[in-house]
């Protein structure tokens, strides 16, 4: 009998690669659950329990029959107009329910958005370093992703002739994130605006990820690109959530948000993929929203100091440079510096061997560059407790050897 040619898994899905960060988060709990003393800087997950007030309404519905059931595949009425309030509140965009659909996480309002907007062959243009899921997600929707390099130079943000000598006659979307996953890079409001106006010129869509609006740091301000430019309202999508802002990673609730027709479109394709966001989350998701912004002070209060730490930290390592973060929780510093050099025998040429060699001899979690489109860097997460940044980072100058 002839042996079977068949390709038991869709090119389609073939091609997608693993999450690197949730790849490395994964190594290191797996060592340390082996009894090692790992230090992990790869998930982008704050290190603070859910605020007590939030937990406690979940606790309440899972007692209400009411959430036992099926609800609106675009969410309870009642979160979505929480959203609605909590984006006048926070960003200054008018927005009505009918323009919000409640997702599973940012995750799932992102792979939304690009299979709502994009046909076979668009173009979106993905200014890197670029989270790892971008391009997955994009790829998916059957969509090309098209990075736009930027660098320390420009405090890792591009600029409209950056965008403009990518763009083709199939550039459809452009994907906007300020503040940065995995930079921490923060926009100016000149830089968003001149930014949207390009893409108003250009007639682009805009999906603008909001998700670490909350979190940025000393005079910096986070804006939002449909406020800054209203003439973009119409062919804008925003991405947010509940997981950065209150500490709910777990909890699984995000939106999007966006023209009352894409919003529709989207919430039928959830119909067929989800359905309805769980129920005890979503009156979870609700509490928060509808609450004040303490918790999250308390949070940025401790991720600033991290921050801070962090960066002069790394900046004392021989061959380590980096910018100071200026929103999110991520610090991105180059390591080109150390390519080539022998350390504990081997010589590593790229950051993705740098890394392993930090978790196998330090036993440090680092995500490399290679996974955000930036050979040369890493990205480390400063959302862990100050000790153990301390500690991780001492380790990797250890091995890496410190400023004379």
């Amino acid at each position: 009998m002839a042996p079977s040619t068949e390709t038991r898994i869709s090119a389609r899905v073939g091609a997608v690669s693993p999450s690197a960060t949730l790849a490395v988060d994964a190594k290191a709990k797996a060592l340390q659950a082996a009894g090692e003393s790992v230090i992990g800087f790869g998930a982008g997950e704050p290190d603070f329990p859910t605020p007590a007030h939030i937990v406690e309404a979940a606790v309440v519905a899972c007692r209400d029959p009411r959430n036992h059931k099926y609800s609106p595949t675009g969410g309870l009425p009642e979160l979505r107009q929480a959203v609605v309030e909590k984006t006048r509140r926070d960003s200054g965009l008018e927005v009505t329910s009918g323009q919000v659909l409640v997702t599973n996480g940012g995750k799932q309002a992102i792979a939304n958005a690009f299979a709502t907007l994009c046909d076979p062959g668009d173009e979106v243009l993905v200014p890197a370093p670029y989270w790892t899921t971008y391009p997955e997600a994009i790829a998916l929707a059957g969509g090309v992703p098209v990075a736009v390099a930027s660098d320390e130079s420009t405090g890792f943000r591009v600029t409209v002739e950056d965008l403009e000598s990518a763009r083709t006659a199939r550039t459809k979307i452009l994907l906007f994130v300020s503040p940065s996953n995995p930079t921490g890079a923060v926009y100016p409001r000149a830089e968003i605006e001149a930014i949207g106006r390009w893409a108003l010129e250009h007639g682009l869509w805009v999906v603008t990820d909001e998700i670490y609006e909350h979190l940025v740091y000393g005079a910096v301000e986070h804006h939002s690109m449909p406020v800054v430019v209203p003439e973009l309202v119409d062919r804008c999508v925003v991405v947010n959530g509940v997981a950065k802002t209150y500490a709910m990673t777990g909890w699984r609730v995000g939106w999007m948000i966006g023209p009352a027709d894409v919003v529709t479109a989207a919430t039928n394709l959830q119909s067929h993929e989800t359905s309805n966001v769980a129920n005890v989350s979503q009156r979870a998701a609700l509490a928060a929203v509808s609450g004040d912004l303490d918790a999250v002070g308390e949070m940025r209060t401790a991720f600033d100091r991290r921050r801070r730490t962090i960066h002069r930290m790394l900046n004392g390592i021989d061959g380590v440079t980096c910018l100071e973060p200026e929103g999110a929780f991520y610090a991105f510093p180059s390591v080109r510096g150390l390519l080539g050099r022998e350390l504990r025998g081997r010589r590593p040429t790229s950051s993705a061997e740098l890394a392993e060699l930090a978790i196998e001899e330090a036993k440090v979690a680092v995500v490399p560059g290679e996974a955000f489109g930036a050979p040369g860097y890493f990205r480390m997460s400063y959302a862990l407790g100050d000790d153990d940044l301390v500690e991780g980072v001492s380790r990797l100058a250890a091995l890496f050897g410190e400023r004379s």
